[in-house]
């Protein structure tokens, strides 16, 4: 598909048929390592709007690729909600990978794409060379599981644009401080598609049944995380989060040679990354990952 805002929009079909969408942000003869982009549990390709048009552009920018998982965003809504799972979207996420000949990435995990990073790095180690986990560890804890448990898939539809920023706003506004209207319906716009001009869903209600472990323990990931201590490693926590402590950011270092950390101040889970430190902050990261690979190769 044509250039659009610039990016170029991607349709390809995976394993088992489903169609999915995703967004290349072209670089102009850039030799960096590409950008892979994965979003939250209920997030999409919008997400990353301004983080991918802030790495690709001028002339040391980086191409960039986002993915919408199936269920969320543009892409295809599968039937069996069951295949809403980490190592099925993985799987995507791989055949995404092919599809877009992409050898080896740079990868922004969000939350829930940060786990589906871990996994990739197990299933496919050689295609990922660097890493930046958007609040979220192998620990996540209960509290900020059980309130993302509470609206997904239960927020009733906004009837129009302005009731979609106060719901947006209203459940984010404790751990997010400081946002005004302006943005908070620049948010609304990423959370929910558009039809007719009125918001529509931006991800499949059934994701909610997804999260129907929560009824037991929530597992730690200490050995998905293992599979990412051959690469450079940037934690990025919100100053507010609930889903990501400092507790277990200290114990990751502890595991991992070369982990890096930012905490943004004033937001919660998962930062928006739209601010221009924290986009520095990951530019500023994929370069020197970089040179560690090309230092790698040498040798």
């Amino acid at each position: 598909m044509g250039p659009q805002g610039g990016f170029q929009e991607l349709s390809l079909r995976v394993r088992d048929g489903l169609r999915l969408y995703g967004r290349h942000y072209p670089a102009t003869r850039s030799a960096k390592t590409p950008v892979l982009c994965l979003a939250g549990l209920t997030r999409n390709s919008k997400d990353f709007h301004d983080l991918a048009s802030s790495l690709c552009s001028g002339p040391e920018g980086r191409p960039v690729y986002t993915l919408d998982y199936r269920g969320r965003g543009k892409s295809d809504w599968d039937r069996n909600w069951k295949n809403y799972a980490v190592p099925i979207e993985a799987l995507d996420v791989i055949d995404f990978l092919a599809f877009a000949e992409l050898k080896e990435v740079a990868v922004v995990g969000t939350s829930r794409g940060g786990l589906v990073t871990m996994i990739m790095a197990a299933l496919q180690p050689s295609s990922i060379s660097s890493v930046v986990l958007n609040d979220i560890g192998p620990v996540i804890e209960r509290d900020g599981l059980m309130r993302i448990a509470g609206y997904v898939g239960r927020v009733p539809l906004p009837r129009d644009w302005r009731e979609a920023r106060n719901v947006v706003r209203d459940v984010n506004k404790r751990s997010f401080t400081g946002l005004n209207d302006e943005m908070w319906d620049e948010i609304a716009r990423q959370w929910y598609n558009e039809k007719r001009g009125k918001p529509s869903p931006g991800y499949d209600p059934q994701l909610k049944y997804a999260l129907s472990v929560l009824d037991g323990p929530v597992p730690e990931l200490w050995g998905q995380f293992e599979a990412l201590k051959r690469v450079p490693v940037l934690v990025i926590r919100g100053q507010n989060t609930d889903l990501l402590s400092e507790k277990t950011i200290e114990r990751m270092a502890q595991r991992h040679p070369r982990l890096e950390r930012f905490t943004v101040p004033n937001e919660g889970h998962a930062p928006f990354l739209k601010d221009r430190p924290t986009q520095q902050v990951i530019a500023e990261f994929f370069d020197r990952a970089d040179q560690v690979g090309h230092s790698r190769a040498a040798a």
